[in-house]
C-alpha cells in the first residue's frame, strides 16, 4: 500500500490526502478543469446558485469528503450534486471516469436516454 502524501506544488491544500498513485489523475482532472469555462473553483452553494447562468457549473465542494460538486438549473431551482472520488475515479451515480470532464460528458450523454434521478432534485429527471 501507498501512504498518502502532501500536496505537489500548485494543487489547493484541500487535495492533500490521497495515495501518491492518485496525484497524477487529481492533477491531469483539475488542470483540464482550470482550462474549461464551467469550473469555478471554491464557491459556497448559494454563490454557485447565482452564477449558474448556463445549464451547470463546476466548483469545488465545500463537503470534505467530496473534490467537486456540480451545480444544474432545473425548472424547479439549482441544485448541486456532489461528485466523489474513489480509488483514482470521480464518480456520479453509475457513471465514472478518472477525468472530471470525462465523466460530465458521460453523464451528458448517458442521460439523453436514461434521465438521472436523485433526491435532491424531488423527483425531477436530469437530462
Amino acid at each position: 500500500s501507498v501512504l498518502p502524501s502532501p500536496a505537489p506544488p500548485g494543487l489547493p491544500d484541500r487535495f492533500r490526502m490521497f495515495r501518491s498513485c492518485e496525484w497524477e489523475v487529481l492533477e491531469r482532472s483539475l488542470n483540464i478543469l482550470q482550462a474549461s469555462d464551467f469550473y469555478w473553483g471554491p464557491l459556497s452553494v448559494g454563490e454557485a446558485h447565482a452564477k449558474l447562468v448556463g445549464t451547470y457549473l463546476v466548483r469545488d465542494s465545500s463537503q470534505g469528503n467530496c473534490l467537486f460538486s456540480l451545480s444544474v438549473r432545473m425548472p424547479t431551482g439549482p441544485v448541486s450534486l456532489r461528485i466523489s472520488f474513489q480509488e483514482g475515479y470521480f464518480r456520479l451515480k453509475n457513471w465514472f471516469s478518472d477525468c472530471v470532464v470525462r465523466l460530465l460528458e458521460l453523464v451528458v450523454a448517458g442521460t439523453r436516454n436514461n434521465p438521472l434521478h436523485f433526491d435532491e432534485m424531488g423527483g425531477t429527471p436530469l437530462v
